[in-house]
């Protein structure tokens, strides 16, 4: 099951990250790209924004992919809900932020102005878990090997 987990994080590439600050949750709708393993989600966003100030106070996320899109009117009930826990794990290697980068920029080309912007920050989150709800009723949970 965790390979199908996995397949859904790579085929999408727009999830909604929650954050919080003290106990006030705050959610981002967000562009995003997975490594070849899927053990780790990259996104950017600026170090001036709401998010980011949360992620630098906890680090702990909870991501929402889903295939909603795809499952429009009456087929709405075949859809999937993927949530996905992780932490902010800050890149701080100079390769693997150019990397990351490379990979957003690919999935999203796009993005080049935004992440060419000097406040703007790659981000890596290394997941933790995965909980998908596929249809109404069928939930499976796993954990990554840490």
């Amino acid at each position: 099951m965790i390979e199908s987990m996995k397949q859904l994080a790579k085929e999408k590439d727009i999830c909604v990250l929650a954050t919080v600050s003290g106990t006030t949750p705050h959610c981002s709708l967000m562009a995003y790209t997975t490594d070849d393993d899927c053990s780790e989600i990259y996104m950017a966003t600026y170090r001036t924004t709401k998010k980011f100030k949360n992620l630098m106070e906890n680090p702990s996320v909870s991501l929402l992919i889903d295939t909603r899109e795809e499952h429009k009117g009456s087929r709405r009930p075949e859809a999937k809900a993927m949530t996905v826990s992780g932490t902010l794990e800050r890149l701080e290697d100079d390769q693997k932020k150019a990397w990351a980068k490379a990979r957003l920029l690919d999935r999203h080309p796009h993005l080049k102005g935004f992440l060419d912007h000097p406040d703007a920050e790659v981000i890596c989150i290394k997941i933790r878990s995965f909980l998908l709800l596929d249809g109404l009723t069928d939930a499976h949970f796993e954990e990554m090997p840490q």
